[in-house]
């Protein structure tokens, strides 16, 4: 398990992390989300004691990471995969590894099959692609036999196949009862993923909990519908009570049940064309949740066309 409670981390008179409290239990797999610049990287280096915190604490089953006395053995970390020396090949960097923490070398070449690399142990990690050193640093997360894994962006770079891999290797690690803690800017992946989210901005917290749970809290349900009729159909919907909006050559209707639309529709005569319920994404709670919290904002309006290129002089 990992705890934060208070933390709190300065840069000069930038606030990275501030006063940050969650929880990432055993047994799930916790997405790690926030928009760039939100306070992720760093929260995660103050959890590994990379970083000294300016308040607050954070504890690797109860102790602070500088107390535990086998680290490798208690947490797996993979914050940069870029960091093996690229003259060495992947099983001496691996070997290495295991030599300066008092770990069997056999070790070594089961991380390698788990991860797929056994073919280019031998190679030198310079030729290595970006996706085979995202390998490679998670098998150097793995090579302690871990209870807690703490990944930062462990996909970036990987194929489809190798996300795909990813994915459904991190949830049978949690299924034998790890703590999964991971960050990533793929949402689409992340809801495939992750049971529970840990959402920041501006280093603060957003949310804590559950994945349907933010996604419910941040989001309106909705029912997409057509008709040949479109404006009675929206009059009717109205006076009801329900919120409509046109979405392309459909209405987009809030506050009513696809059920309650089909009846009200039935009652009025008006033929349907369409009637479905809108499933919310992560991606659009995400965006919602953070709406306030983005570090970078485009100067055009959704739907607006880019200006064209200007001339050379």
């Amino acid at each position: 398990m990992i705890e934060a409670r208070g933390l709190t981390k300065r840069f000069g008179r930038t606030v990275a992390v501030d006063d940050l409290s969650f929880t990432v239990r055993p047994g799930v797999v916790t997405g790690f989300l926030g928009p760039n610049g939100s306070g992720k990287s760093t929260t995660m280096r103050l959890v590994v004691g990379l970083d000294r915190p300016d308040a607050g604490r954070a504890t690797v089953a109860g102790r602070p990471y500088r107390e535990l006395r086998a680290p490798l053995r208690a947490v797996g970390t993979l914050l940069d995969a870029s960091y093996a020396h690229p003259s060495r090949s992947g099983r001496n960097h691996l070997r290495w590894m295991a030599l300066s923490n008092g770990l069997a070398v056999a070790r070594v070449d089961e991380v390698l099959a788990m991860v797929g690399l056994t073919e280019v142990a031998r190679k030198g990690v310079g030729g290595y692609s970006l996706g085979m050193r995202q390998r490679l640093g998670l098998a150097g997360a793995l090579l302690g036999d871990p209870a807690t894994l703490l990944l930062d962006e462990p996909a970036n770079g990987l194929d489809p196949e190798g996300i795909r891999w990813i994915r459904d290797f991190l949830a049978y690690l949690a299924r034998q009862g790890r703590t999964v803690f991971v960050s990533s800017h793929l949402l689409a992946e992340m809801s495939l993923l992750a049971d529970d989210l840990v959402v920041i901005g501006r280093g603060r917290l957003i949310y804590e909990g559950g994945a349907d749970g933010f996604v419910s809290r941040f989001t309106r349900a909705a029912v997409r519908v057509a008709s040949p009729d479109p404006a009675r159909l929206a009059a009717a919907l109205q006076a009801a009570g329900a919120s409509v909006r046109p979405d392309g050559t459909t209405l987009r209707v809030e506050g009513m049940e696809a059920a309650a639309v089909g009846e009200l529709a039935h009652r009025h005569g008006v033929v349907l064309h369409e009637l479905a319920t809108v499933t919310a994404s992560l991606e659009d709670a995400f965006l919602e949740g953070t709406r306030d919290d983005q570090e970078f904002r485009v100067g055009l309006p959704p739907g607006s066309p880019l200006p064209p290129p200007k001339p050379p002089a």
